[in-house]
């Protein structure tokens, strides 16, 4: 009868936990391999049989006696048995029970604790139980954590008990969650701010030196595509006690940096822009991708975001979008048509030439090189109207002014009330106005054969609704690169310092408020388009082409 009461004891015994090298054993990331496997931190523990062991005291004999009045009940083993079970079920209410005289805020610490450490999982290995004295014995354990970034986070620490009314009870102190903290402290999670994250360039590089593009910078930041509030690198785990200075006990720094908020800008195209403007007061360059409708740089001295929100008369960049008119209605590059000096518009007035220049009779393709006002004044009250014009402008992002439409941030005109206006509206002046971004948009739609709307300038911004890219005729498309292939060849920007390749249009455009003309070149070079603007510049050719010149040979 002893010996089936002793093995009794032996098998519940067995049944409850394991003091050695084995352990307890808590993670919650592994499949159960070892005495104990608990779920992760905050959730039930596993279903089934839970096997935990405990090895006997080699000073104490297994009785079936029962035990004396005045004994305590149990035995510290499975009272800590008990409380690191509860504790891997993060179960504070259960743990709270154990414990003698536990502080109101005993399950918060631990919370508290849990939610600085943010760990992925927490492994429990516990040691010989040492008795210290008849009612009183320690249990030493040590706790792994696998901590996000940093790996394993090791530590020892210890668990008091002791004999409180007849029953073994843990004498719970902050240093059983970490041997650092004191009562009254806690562990604080920190995480230095590098500052805000400054807009970069597509590499990840930052912006060269007076690159004109930081107004547009800051914009983003105004807008919060950029973080404001600071970027943490990297964290810290700190002991927190009354009165001593905080102690480091866990860190993490990542080995790079975060790179700032990415834009679409390509260094390279930003940088040589920037320079090409060097000495230039009131000038802007823009290059987008025609193929996406990236915007790869922008260097703006107007001031503001000018290249974008400001719109001047294209002057005879326009001619773009109007020969697109005039080839779209049956026109070819080599159709005959005249460049007089002047063009009597029938009962209105007479439309002259840049210096009053006669070419006489030409090509189309001869009278967009030489950018002849006159050749296209004629066409347009001959074979087009005001519906044809405001049609082909829309479908280069154009808006029309006072129509339910809206006028659009890129570029607009009225839709023409007269033969006056019409022709007008043809070459780039009356009231037609666009932005640089706008007309490098038009040299885009011409190398790619299709209109796309300017992407986000920061990369990871959302797209949001952009308005619908419009495909061009495809001998619209093929008629227009003729054009302004021929513009750099035998044109008003041959013989310039462009490299080879280049195609384009240049503009000179009267300022509706007075002043000298503003200068124009927009053009295109593989798959990059762009437009050069010069503020009061004077002539296409003299100011905008040189810089275009600088810009490219600059790539």
């Amino acid at each position: 009868m002893r010996n089936r009461a002793l093995l009794a004891l032996v098998v519940v015994a067995a049944a409850i936990f394991v003091f050695g090298v084995a352990g307890l054993i808590v993670s919650g990331r592994q499949d159960p391999v070892s005495d104990f496997v608990a779920a992760p931190r905050g959730t039930p523990g596993p279903a089934g049989p839970q096997t935990l062991q405990l090895r006997p005291e080699p000073s104490s004999e297994p009785s079936s006696e029962p035990s004396p009045v005045g004994s305590p009940e149990g035995s510290p083993d499975e009272t800590a048995a008990a409380y690191f079970q509860a504790w891997v079920k993060s179960d504070y209410g259960a743990m709270r029970e154990l414990v003698d005289d536990p502080p109101d805020d005993f399950a918060d610490q631990h919370r508290e604790f849990e939610d600085a450490a943010l760990s992925k999982s927490l492994r429990i290995t516990v040691g010989n139980l040492v008795r210290t004295g008849d009612e009183t014995a320690e249990i030493p354990f040590t706790q792994e954590r696998d901590e996000q970034d940093a790996g394993k986070w090791r530590f020892d620490s210890s668990l008091h008990l002791a004999v409180r009314d007849l029953t073994w009870k843990v004498v719970w102190t902050p240093s059983v969650l970490h041997p650092e903290i004191q009562p009254g402290g806690s562990l604080v999670r920190t995480e230095p701010e590098a500052g805000p994250l400054w807009p970069v360039t597509r590499g990840g590089r930052e912006f060269p030196q007076n690159s004109g593009a930081e107004a547009y910078l800051d914009n983003l930041m105004n807008q919060g595509v950029a973080p404001t509030t600071g970027v943490a690198v990297g964290w810290a785990l700190e002991v927190d006690n009354p009165g001593l200075p905080a102690k480091t006990v866990l860190s993490y720094k990542p080995e790079k940096r975060p790179v700032g908020v990415r834009t679409t800008i390509d260094y390279a195209v930003q940088a040589a822009a920037a320079r090409a403007l060097d000495g230039v007061q009131r000038g802007a360059i823009v290059a987008v991708r025609p193929s996406t409708g990236e915007i790869l740089g922008v260097a703006d001295r107007l001031g503001g975001r000018a290249a974008f929100e400001r719109k001047y008369a294209p002057g005879s960049t326009f001619k773009t979008v109007t020969a697109a008119a005039l080839l779209n209605n049956g026109l070819s590059p080599d159709s005959t048509v005249e460049c007089p000096a002047a063009y009597q518009i029938p009962f209105h007035r007479s439309i002259p030439n840049y210096h009053n220049e006669d070419h006489g009779t030409v090509t189309l393709r001869q009278a967009f090189a030489l950018s002849c006002n006159t050749t296209f004044a004629r066409l347009t009250i001959e074979r087009l109207n005001g519906d044809t014009l405001v049609d082909q402008a829309r479908a280069f992002g154009f808006g029309v002014q006072g129509e339910s439409a809206g006028t659009s941030t890129c570029g607009s005109l009225r839709r023409p009330e007269n033969p006056d206006a019409l022709a007008e509206d043809s070459f780039g002046q009356g009231t037609v106005e666009a932005t640089p971004l706008c007309m490098a948009l038009v040299a885009a739609a011409v190398e790619s054969g299709e209109w796309r709307p300017a992407r986000p300038l920061a990369d990871e911004a959302p797209q949001g609704e952009l308005p619908q890219s419009v495909p061009l005729p495809s001998n619209v498309a093929e008629g227009l690169r003729s054009l302004m292939s021929a513009v750099t060849v035998d044109g008003t920007a041959a013989g310039s310092e462009l490299p080879e390749g280049v195609a384009g249009k240049t503009g000179t455009a009267e300022d509706w408020h007075g002043g000298q003309d503003h200068a124009w070149f927009i053009g295109y070079r593989g798959d990059l388009a762009f437009a050069v603007f010069v503020e009061h510049g004077g002539t296409g050719r003299g100011a905008a082409v040189p810089i275009a010149a600088r810009f490219l040979r600059g790539l």
